[in-house]
């Protein structure tokens, strides 16, 4: 069975990596990484911090802080996978998928 695709307007997510922070964030508290009043104090303060933000920005930013904090990953780590993704969007023709190659993590 084939659900019917929903209008842009009644979709949860507007692109796929709001799904897939939000899939890591219940990911990390089903771990046992961090508990669910620790993540709502985290995205309270980033909307605190940056009410302007659209929400999957905020919600992104308090992951990333929260991940921090609590020894999950460090600032440095972050880093180096955003200039890793960002160096194999810049070299992926239009339309195909981003890989993600470990060249891209380094230099």
């Amino acid at each position: 069975m084939t659900l019917p695709a929903k209008a842009p307007e009644e979709r949860a997510f507007a692109a796929p990596w709001q799904a897939q922070a939000f899939a890591m964030t219940l990911s990390l508290t089903e771990r046992g990484l961090f508990t669910w009043v620790e993540w709502a104090a985290a995205l309270a303060a980033e909307i605190a911090r940056a009410p302007d933000s659209e929400y999957y920005q905020q919600w992104l930013a308090a992951l990333e802080r929260l991940a921090t904090a609590k020894g999950i990953t460090t600032a440095s780590e972050l880093d180096r996978y955003q200039r890793g993704w960002d160096k194999a969007a810049h070299r992926t023709p239009h339309g195909a998928p981003i890989v993600l190659g470990e060249g891209d993590l380094h230099g």
